[in-house]
């Protein structure tokens, strides 16, 4: 597995690129160095043109390094024009070959609801995956009851959210563009293979993905979770899905594959955020007085604390990469760094989105320019959140002035460099497979998070301790201590409404009446 950081290459030529919608930017900023980090959201939302990436077959005879014969170059040119997964099933087998060998690349996201019926049951999937709400061994039980709970209850105003958007989420349609897009660098590159998308929690579902690469044949796979830093619950939770999947299934536990668990580090993504950023600053009538405001998907403080997950110092190392690529651009405003989308009443990651854009009013700032870090493509969380939200709420905080980094959607350089990054992986497909026993035992370290950062990144930044941890696996933190109680007040409460069939989300009519 290779999990070292990798050199950017120049973009694609444009005869490769997509075409993109423009839409409007939005806001958020912070100061000093030691202050760190925010967010951003949509400019280029990019629609797929299905071109195949061989559409001139001269450039692929020209650089022909590998000897391929011209029956093999003519099987790449055939490429059928789809780079995602569909439900529907082939007959013939129709991925490009190098040699022998059939290329994948698997791209793992989270997934959305496109339409305003889908948001109650994508909400019930994301709230009853254990990596998003960790219960106590005791209640796992309820998983999926509390799971029905919360989706029901939050789904109102979920909706209300992406009727605001359009009446669902844009993510699968950005996604799909990018993975056409992937697949056409590849191509450029002399690398031809297929590109499939695996949600999380809608479709394409992660499963339906794994069934299109059996069925056309696979023989080498790279997954590439489409998250720039890794988190126990996002790149995590789809690998450990994808563990338990390759696990029983015969076929897959002998196909060859690696894993890139993140990328934050690589020299194209952290150009191609700093070229956005200059872009944007540009609109403001004086750029050096800006706030550049990092907002980042939080995750519960617990898992950083207790659990390792390398989420927090990643981020905060991504954020100085793309600083210092600033500076060398004579580009020295002030920024920060804070995290949103907090849920429950556990404590998350610290500084919150909402307080520091408050805090940097009453200081008196007056530009802000909201980048979301963490995140690659429009969605909810960009479009509503910070474009909405965020926005309202700087402008009654004293902010005059609000701009928003668009996401990367199919920026040219950024998918160069994530071709790039599975070209540099495939001398290493393979290492986690090389018997039948070693396949089975894990899909990568995912049991310590410690492990898998050493793989792939020896001279990370050391994690801070884990905080003192009582024999029931709670910590000496009052703010996680009065959470854990409330979770399981609430976990009771829902008990005594399940087994009952009276109390008042019954009344209120939340849940049905029993008769």
């Amino acid at each position: 597995m290779n999990f070292g950081a990798m050199n950017a290459t120049s973009a694609p030529s444009s005869a490769s690129r997509n075409s993109c919608i423009s839409s409007s930017p939005s806001p958020s900023a912070s100061p000093s160095r030691s202050s760190k980090f925010p967010l951003l959201l949509p400019q280029a939302i990019c629609t797929s043109q299905r071109m195949c990436c061989f559409s001139s077959l001269s450039k692929c005879n020209n650089n022909n390094p590998s000897g391929w014969s011209k029956q093999q170059l003519n099987k790449c040119s055939m490429l059928p024009f789809e780079a995602v997964v569909t439900s529907k099933s082939r007959l013939v087998p129709t991925s490009p070959i190098i040699g022998d060998e059939r290329i994948g690349v698997l791209l793992l996201n989270l997934g959305g609801p496109e339409t305003l019926e889908d948001v109650q049951p994508f909400l019930f999937n994301l709230f009853a995956d254990p990596d998003i709400i960790r219960l106590p061994r005791l209640f796992r039980f309820l998983q999926k009851p509390l799971a029905q709970f919360i989706s029901v209850v939050r789904a109102p105003k979920s909706k209300e959210g992406y009727a605001s958007i359009g009446g669902g989420s844009p993510l699968r349609q950005i996604t799909d563009a990018q993975a056409e897009e992937l697949r056409k660098s590849l191509c450029e590159k002399d690398v031809p293979a297929k590109v499939y998308v695996g949600m999380r929690y809608w479709h394409p579902f992660t499963e339906e993905a794994i069934e299109q690469i059996k069925r056309d044949g696979i023989t080498k796979l790279v997954v590439l979770p489409l998250y720039p830093q890794f988190s126990i619950s996002t790149s995590g939770s789809s690998l450990r899905l994808l563990e338990s999947i390759f696990r029983e299934d015969e076929y897959l536990v002998n196909m060859q594959h690696t894993v890139i668990p993140s990328w934050y580090q690589r020299e194209g993504y952290v150009k191609s955020m700093a070229n956005l950023i200059e872009k944007e600053l540009q609109k403001f009538d004086s750029p050096e007085k800006v706030v550049i405001f990092f907002s980042a998907h939080g995750v519960p403080l617990a898992y950083v604390e207790e659990a390792g997950d390398p989420y927090k110092a990643e981020m905060e190392e991504c954020v100085d990469l793309i600083i210092e690529e600033l500076e060398k651009r004579k580009i020295t405003s002030p920024y920060t760094l804070a995290y949103q989308s907090r849920v429950g009443p556990v404590e998350w990651l610290k500084p919150y989105t909402d307080d520091t854009i408050i805090e940097l009013g009453k200081k008196g700032v007056k530009s802000l320019l909201a980048v979301p870090i963490s995140f690659v493509s429009e969605h909810i969380e960009t479009l509503e959140e910070i474009d909405v939200e965020y926005k309202e709420l700087a402008l009654k905080s004293g902010i005059e002035k609000w701009g928003r980094v668009p996401a990367l959607g199919c920026e040219p350089m950024f998918i160069s460099d994530l071709a790039d990054a599975v070209i540099e992986s495939l001398p290493y497909v393979g290492a986690m497979a090389v018997s039948n026993l070693e396949a089975r035992q894990s899909l990568v370290p995912l049991g310590s998070v410690e492990e898998l950062l050493a793989t792939y990144d020896s001279k990370r930044r050391e994690l801070p301790p884990p905080v003192t941890v009582w024999e029931w696996g709670w910590t000496r933190s009052a703010e996680t201590w009065n959470g854990r109680a409330a979770m399981l007040a609430v976990v009771v409460l829902l008990v005594l409404e399940v087994t009952t069939g009276q109390g008042f989300l019954h009344q209120w009519g939340i849940l049905p009446l029993q008769r």
